[in-house]
């Protein structure tokens, strides 16, 4: 291990301070040369130029020939277009007028009664961001209480439901870009159901996200729900927070929705400097090609309970963005940056024993939150002193600090960003830094980071297996009988195992009246209607 003071001669080196957003960025314990910035700075001009075409409106997403503009959602005047800049400022105003109109009793659920809750219904970057900033941001205090679907998974959204003490008075906000998003779907529909159930008229609680035209804004209309707000088509889901899809809820909770915008667009601001060694944004991509070199993971570690989401947010950003099979050229480079990662102290007794001892496959990046208590809250159990001179707070920090330490003394890397506290230009801050890493990084090592052919590939195969599934059905109503491999021979299919699977999933629910009769093995089993 490195002495201490040469520890601190490092840290004093590599230390990137950026007060006009209340950030520093520690690189000095990643083990590249003392050269490496200065030998990748030709290659980071490059992508500096290139973050500069994207944001003027260069076509971004060649695969669906999209621009990619979430940078312009927090400063509507760097839109390249006057349609653009309008449609953008009018969405937030309206957005801040809905939300205002909600809380003041203008705008009444079915019966009169005012909405006390916001249902978000959608599914990975509709859900996630919309999730992260809620358990960031959210205290007792909230104008509306907020729940979620974000899956297709029936016991989870009862679970929702059970939590929502008075669904009369419950709003739901339903995002999907193309309307067509089956887990969305599946999750408004078993949103309607309990409505119906309960007495209550659906179009009368609800809110779309969606592109214009889409399948759920026609259904919209039709039904004549409350408001629409637009999804656009140059933004992606995964960087789609500072959007409606993100700044609706979160305007519904009662959220400060200008002051994250403020903290992601004064980010954007400081990330746009060409020099490298003062531009958090493009030092965090510099790291990670440093760390690519050796196929390392990211462990994300913010020691602030506010942010336990912060690392499944990021994973999706970052691994949807990153993992590509061809870089642009069409070469096979199979890219990617896995990550994953829970809260400080919790971590100290879960995975930290590896980290400290295991395969040195990673490098870390702490989130430190130097103010232990949350800004204006009424309790402050940061005062409480739990040892002469020291609160739990002070424990936290330790922790911290001593964590990093014992990962440096055993060859460990890590990163450490600090910032002041988690508030709302906090977070905003924290979603463009790494939003705009990303589009560092995938520059350098030349990817498109904007399309998903893997997630469009599984969604393939998912809709291949509901089709399967239906010959089936078809198949066994028809009075047949027979195992896995009969029936698949029956209906001319070659994937066995596909059928065997269905099979066994029908059979243990009731919904199909599909029957199982136990064979010799498990692939024997002999199933009919």
């Amino acid at each position: 291990m490195p002495s201490t003071a040469e520890l601190w001669s490092r840290y004093q080196q590599f230390l990137c301070e950026c007060p006009s957003i209340g950030l520093t960025l520690d690189i000095s314990r990643m083990h590249f040369e003392n050269n490496f910035l200065d030998t990748i700075t030709p290659q980071m001009n490059k992508a500096f130029e290139a973050m500069d075409a994207l944001e003027a409106g260069a076509i971004a997403n060649p695969d669906e020939n999209r621009m990619v503009g979430h940078y312009w959602l927090r400063d509507a005047a760097r839109a390249p277009k006057p349609e653009l800049r309008e449609a953008i400022t009018k969405t937030l105003a309206d957005i801040k007028q809905f939300a205002a109109d909600i809380h003041a009793g203008k705008i009444r659920a079915q019966g009169g009664v005012p909405f006390a809750n916001v249902l978000v219904i959608g599914i990975g970057g509709s859900a996630l961001g919309p999730q992260f900033v809620a358990e960031a941001l959210g205290t007792n205090a909230d104008k509306l209480k907020i729940f979620f679907f974000d899956n297709t998974d029936p016991d989870g959204m009862d679970a929702a439901l059970s939590k929502i003490d008075n669904l009369a008075r419950t709003l739901c906000v339903v995002i999907s870009k193309s309307g067509g998003t089956k887990e969305t779907r599946n999750g408004m529909l078993a949103a309607q159901a309990a409505y119906k159930r309960a007495g209550y008229n659906f179009a009368k609680h609800a809110v779309a996200v969606t592109g214009e035209n889409s399948e759920l804004d026609k259904v919209a209309v039709a039904e004549g729900w409350i408001k629409r707000f637009p999804m656009w088509d140059w933004v992606g889901g995964r960087t789609s927070e500072t959007s409606a899809v993100g700044l609706l809820p979160a305007a519904l909770q009662g959220l400060d929705i200008d002051a994250l915008l403020a903290g992601a667009r004064d980010c954007d601001f400081i990330t746009r400097m060409y020099d490298l060694k003062k531009n958090p944004a493009a030092l965090l991509a510099a790291m990670w090609l440093h760390a690519s070199k050796k196929q390392k993971d990211m462990v994300v570690l913010p020691y602030k309970d506010r942010l336990v989401l912060f690392s499944k947010y990021l994973q999706q950003l970052i691994m949807e963005s990153l993992g590509k099979e061809l870089d642009r050229a069409g070469k096979t480079v199979n890219s990617g940056l896995a990550v994953y990662g829970n809260k400080g102290s919790t971590d100290q007794h879960a995975y930290v024993q590896q980290l400290r001892d295991g395969l040195n496959n990673f490098f870390v990046t702490f989130i430190e939150v130097l103010q232990d208590a949350y800004p204006g809250a009424p309790a402050d159990s940061s005062a409480l002193i739990v040892e002469p001179d020291t609160t739990s707070g002070d424990y936290l920090h330790g922790f911290f600090q001593g964590t990093r330490t014992a990962l440096t003394g055993s060859g460990r890397e890590s990163i450490t960003i600090t910032v002041n506290n988690v508030s709302p230009r906090t977070v905003g801050t924290l979603i463009a830094l790494f939003e705009r890493a990303v589009g560092f990084y995938a520059e350098l090592i030349n990817i498109n980071a904007y399309h998903q052919p893997g997630v469009e590939a599984g969604k393939k195969a998912a809709t291949a297996v509901i089709n399967i599934q239906r010959k089936v059905l078809a198949h066994l109503r028809a009075g047949n009988r027979g195992t896995a491999a009969q029936i698949a021979a029956a209906i001319n299919e070659p994937d066995i195992e596909t059928v065997h699977h269905t099979l066994r999933h029908l059979a243990a629910n009731g919904v199909h009246a599909v029957k199982a009769q136990s064979g010799p093995t498990a692939t024997e089993a002999v199933y009919s209607t």
